[in-house]
């Protein structure tokens, strides 16, 4: 069996659509389609019809003919099998069986003809086959869009940003120059006056300064959310109103839209120089004793511990130096895996044999006054790759569908722990808009200047151990989604290490002290 071309032609001979599976001249093929009308017989119910060189195997399809041109040794019920094949194929790419629908969808049915016939030989194939064939995509191709597509949007997030930057720097030249045309339309009093406010705020800003003394770490399990926002705010010094004379209703308008897309904007610079993160209150207890831990992990993605670290010290910090002399009875956990080490110039052997914090020279005194969380008196170490120590498992579950990605995430925390302000960040890849958050345990918010999206959940305890959440993004390669790292503390630590009494080494009553207990995050991540 031989087929040498298969066709859509008019009724009148008109070539639409023709394939040619043999070597053969277009005025050959023409002659051959063109003679094809004259040959048929009226009132005959033959589907071929033969001449000296070749046979035509037709249908008619409505006011058009489907037709095979074939030598005359095929084997007539195979083309006639082929042709029927064809039939069924033509109505699915052309959905107007007349000349503008076929050469609308010329190509489609070529491509459909070339998958069912190769070479003049019937390729033994379904309809749907072919349409699979057919509509067959490339996902190597889907992924290079991808890539390219996510590399435009990174440029114009570099572009915009840039923008913003350049947009700021005019408006704080503006705002300077605004500043200094004021001053010099004050004349000579206003300017005393003015510089002489200047001179106290500056004051009143050293003594806030000289007044924070105390713990720098981040304690949100000392004090509440609301006490460390009030001691920041009376830290901060007034504002003054010089600053304000060059502002403008456009600059507001354009600081308003960086807030509206997630940028953080710093209202008074001179108030926040050199505070990276919210101050402890200062200590109000005559002897503080600051028990914390950090944690180092690196979860896998498939589950598992990549590396697992913990360390921890003890900090002493005195406020009155008389108050120095004392020693510091502890208790340590039943953990086998924590590695201790002491101050040099602590008694180890009161260490190892009493668990007693107390310096080599009695006659010395701990040092008092010291800035931050005092003087280290005591480290340990535990490193593990044992799973059931992980406070927090993170499982992430994506599924591309179609042009889309649903993304699923768990968390799992055991009873050890108690966490607080836990923020689940995750990578994305840039995008137009906010993913589709479809349902989720706590809150989240998107950062569309870092393309990560923030899962929060307030408190982990009893009543909420696992939680879930799922997104929709458009489809990305699932390890476009990793690192996901994790923030969280806890006020109860590894070693549930405790300072069970504080002995003075003089005659009189024992010092009030007050211990605080943190466990936070350092680096915390699902590779």
């Amino acid at each position: 069996m031989v087929v040498l071309a298969a066709s859509i032609i008019s009724k009148s001979g008109k070539a639409l659509v023709s394939r040619q599976f043999v070597h053969m001249s277009r005025i050959r093929i023409e002659g051959y389609l063109a003679a094809f009308p004259k040959l048929i017989g009226t009132g005959k119910q033959h589907t071929y019809v033969e001449t000296e060189n070749v046979r035509y195997v037709y249908q008619p399809i409505e006011s058009l003919y489907l037709l095979l041109v074939t030598n005359k040794q095929s084997n007539i019920l195979e083309d006639l099998e082929t042709l029927r094949l064809l039939s069924k194929l033509v109505p699915e790419y052309s959905y107007s069986l007349d000349e503008d629908g076929i050469g609308r969808t010329a190509f489609e049915i070529l491509f459909a003809f070339d998958e069912v016939i190769s070479l003049g030989h019937k390729e033994n194939v379904t309809v749907a086959q072919v349409k699979q064939y057919c509509e067959m995509e490339s996902h190597e191709e889907r992924l290079h869009k991808l890539v390219l597509q996510s590399k435009i949007n990174e440029t114009k997030d570099v572009m915009k940003r840039k923008a913003s930057e350049i947009d700021k720097s005019k408006i704080e030249k503006n705002r300077e120059r605004g500043a200094f045309m004021a001053l010099q339309s004050m004349g000579s009093g206003r300017f005393d006056s003015g510089y002489g406010s200047d001179t106290s705020l500056h004051g009143g800003s050293g003594s806030g300064n000289g007044s924070g003394l105390g713990l720098s770490n981040d304690v949100d399990s000392f004090s509440s959310k609301s006490k460390g926002r009030s001691s920041a705010a009376a830290s901060a010094p007034p504002k003054g109103l010089g600053m304000q004379l060059g502002r403008t209703q456009k600059t507001n308008q354009f600081l308003e839209s960086l807030k509206a897309e997630g940028e953080v904007i710093v209202e008074d610079v001179r108030a926040v120089i050199g505070q990276s993160k919210p101050a402890a209150p200062p200590p109000t207890d005559p002897v503080t004793v600051t028990i914390e831990e950090k944690l180092n992990v690196t979860l896998k993605r498939d589950g598992g511990v990549g590396s697992f670290d913990v360390q921890g010290t003890l900090s002493l910090q005195i406020i009155n130096q008389d108050d120095g002399f004392i020693q510091v009875q502890i208790e340590t956990g039943s953990n086998p895996g924590l590695l201790y080490k002491t101050h040099p110039n602590i008694n180890k052997e009161m260490f190892s044999g009493e668990n007693i914090l107390a310096l080599k020279d009695p006659n010395r005194p701990f040092p008092a006054g010291q800035a931050g969380d005092g003087v280290s008196l005591l480290k340990w170490r535990m490193q593990s790759a044992d799973e059931s120590l992980v406070p927090l498992s993170i499982n992430c579950w994506p599924s591309v569908s179609g042009n889309e990605t649903y993304v699923n995430l768990e968390y799992e925390a055991p009873t050890m722990f108690d966490l607080h302000n836990v923020v689940i960040s995750i990578p994305l890849p840039a995008l137009r808009g906010a993913p589709n958050v479809q349902q989720i345990d706590g809150e989240w918010r998107y950062d569309s200047r870092r393309s990560i999206l923030e899962w929060s959940i307030l408190l982990i305890d009893d009543s909420n151990r696992s939680g879930a959440m799922e997104f929709v993004i458009p489809a990305v390669d699932s390890s476009q989604l990793f690192p996901i790292s994790v923030q969280f503390t806890a006020t109860s630590t590894f070693s549930d290490l405790k300072v069970v009494n504080i002995a003075p080494l003089k005659d009189g009553d024992p010092p009030k002290f007050a211990q605080r207990t943190l466990l936070s995050t350092e680096n915390y991540q699902v590779v």
